[in-house]
């Protein structure tokens, strides 16, 4: 029997160019670049309703790639996440408004601005770690929460700011079907960074950080330099994420970047899977979508014995915030290592049959 029959029986790496490639093999490039023709053409065939859906999943994705490099890459906390995303929002319309830098380049600079605010906040990460840490990072979310309803001349304070539609060659890009290929476009560049970050000489410092702190040291590895670095990576993303955000609702308001918020994203790592890129647009995903499937229930309910049993129509703002709460509970109890690692499983057990063992 040739060799080249042969079909391997397991996932292994014979060279750092194998090692170090993107994807695992030929047919993961296959489905990924298949996977981007079909949501080019998903305008097409999808309505508005669904589009938007798929707006809120690639800006909140941009975002919760962030916080996995800093939480599931580097081995740091954060739990003030959702004021990075706010920042990048009011940045983005700050620049626009203020020197009317145009909004496809607004955006990016606003995540610079953002990632220099999060270089700030790390600084306690150089010194600190664990419960201290998530300390810091409240004090963070209350820091600039206070921030945002005082500074008027940046924010618009309580009266919020306004944020321009995306304009490029005269053509505006105001309905979901035409704003959605921005936010693609975005979401393929970050997540394409992330995925080079992590096979660069930084991206796999991250990891020794995260692994053993000591051992890194050892090494020669700067332990300061990469806790703040990754903060301010992290809120890089995070303020792309909010820029792309302010300008698809063409207001941001002040409200909206509070606690509840830095917890859904924590949700979405945790739910997608640690130290996983994919990991968090499964977990992005799995947050748009589980309030509207929760939404959907408790409508079909609406009216049967059950509703006239335990008054499901009254509660439906009650259910969709417990929803939230009991998956994190179930994940971290059932599948703490999150979908992405489930899904790996389902695809070796299909790539190794039938000896998936």
């Amino acid at each position: 029997m040739s060799l080249k029959n042969i079909r391997p029986c397991g996932d292994f790496r014979t060279s750092y160019k194998s090692d170090m490639s993107l994807f695992q093999d030929k047919k993961s490039f296959f489905f990924v670049l298949l996977g981007i023709v079909f949501l080019i053409f998903s305008p097409l065939f999808f309505d508005s309703y669904i589009m938007s859906l798929l707006i809120y999943i690639g800006f909140y994705a941009i975002a919760a790639l962030g916080l996995n490099i800093l939480v599931g890459f580097t081995g740091q906390i954060s739990v003030g996440h959702a004021v990075f995303f706010g920042f990048g929002a009011f940045a983005s319309a700050w620049l626009n408004n203020k020197f009317h830098v145009p909004v496809f380049f607004a955006i990016p600079l606003a995540a610079c601005l953002t990632a220099a605010v999060g270089l700030l906040f790390g600084i306690p990460a150089a010194r600190v770690k664990g419960l201290y840490l998530a300390i810091a990072t409240l004090a963070a979310q209350f820091i600039m929460e206070d921030f945002f309803s005082r500074a008027s001349w940046f924010t618009g304070g309580v009266d919020g700011a306004s944020a321009e539609p995306l304009k490029i060659f005269g053509v505006f890009f105001d309905t979901d079907e035409k704003y959605f290929y921005i936010v693609l476009f975005w979401v393929i560049i970050s997540f394409l960074i992330a995925a080079n970050l992590m096979r660069t000489r930084d991206g796999r410092a991250f990891l020794a950080v995260r692994d053993h702190y000591l051992s890194a040291e050892m090494m020669g590895i700067n332990l300061s330099k990469y806790r703040i670095l990754s903060f301010g990576i992290s809120s890089f993303f995070a303020g792309m994420g909010g820029a792309l955000y302010g300008h698809y609702l063409n207001f941001v308001s002040i409200e909206e970047f509070n606690i509840q918020l830095s917890i859904s994203f924590l949700a979405m790592i945790i739910i997608g899977g640690l130290g996983s890129i994919r990991g968090s647009m499964m977990g992005a995903a799995f947050m748009v979508l589980l309030p509207e499937i929760m939404d959907w229930l408790t409508r079909s309910l609406s009216g049967t014995s059950i509703d006239n049993m335990l008054s499901i129509s009254d509660a439906i703002p009650f259910i969709k915030e417990a929803s939230i709460g009991l998956v994190i509970i179930l994940f971290l109890i059932f599948e703490p290592n999150g979908l992405a690692y489930r899904w790996g499983q389902i695809r070796a057990w299909f790539k190794l049959y039938p000896y998936s063992y």
